[in-house]
């Protein structure tokens, strides 16, 4: 079973590849809490991990790497590709006003009171056109707690 030795399974790290691992570094430090927890030097390489709580973001610099394809709306839909990453925050608003103009919105904001009274998302692109999703308003289905599909996951 996944995680039964002394130390449960807990969640880790999501790993991006930046252009320049400063910017990206800055953009989620002052915009979402962010704080350098570790730098490991590899000689001409290092990789710089920023914690906010238990969540990490681990960045590589992607050197000479082709670009990937632009990134629209929620993210890109093809399999075996991240979507976006996603925050909560208690004002999509507030948050876009301190933003300003350090990112591009690709989507929204949305309101989901259809489906959770007070649900309201944006997504914007970060400096490396990661979309990142933030919202607020989002709680758990209470009675879907603790219940798989049918085929366990």
């Amino acid at each position: 079973m996944p995680g039964s030795g002394d130390r449960p399974m807990v969640w880790s790290h999501v790993g991006l590849n930046c252009a320049d691992q400063k910017t990206t570094e800055d953009f989620y430090t002052r915009y979402f809490g962010f704080t350098r927890a570790r730098v490991v030097d590899l000689g001409e390489a290092q990789i710089v991990f920023l914690r906010k709580g238990d969540a990490y973001l681990e960045l590589f610099a992607a050197g000479d790497a082709e670009p990937a394809r632009p990134a629209h709306q929620d993210g890109p839909q093809a399999p075996g590709r991240m979507r976006h990453l996603a925050f909560q925050t208690d004002s999509v608003d507030a948050f876009l006003a301190s933003l300003g103009d350090a990112a591009e919105v690709t989507l929204g904001p949305l309101d989901f009171d259809d489906f959770i009274c007070g649900w309201r998302t944006v997504w914007v692109r970060d400096p490396d056109g990661v979309i990142v999703e933030v919202s607020q308003g989002f709680e758990d289905d209470r009675t879907h707690e603790g219940s798989h599909d049918k085929d366990g996951a």
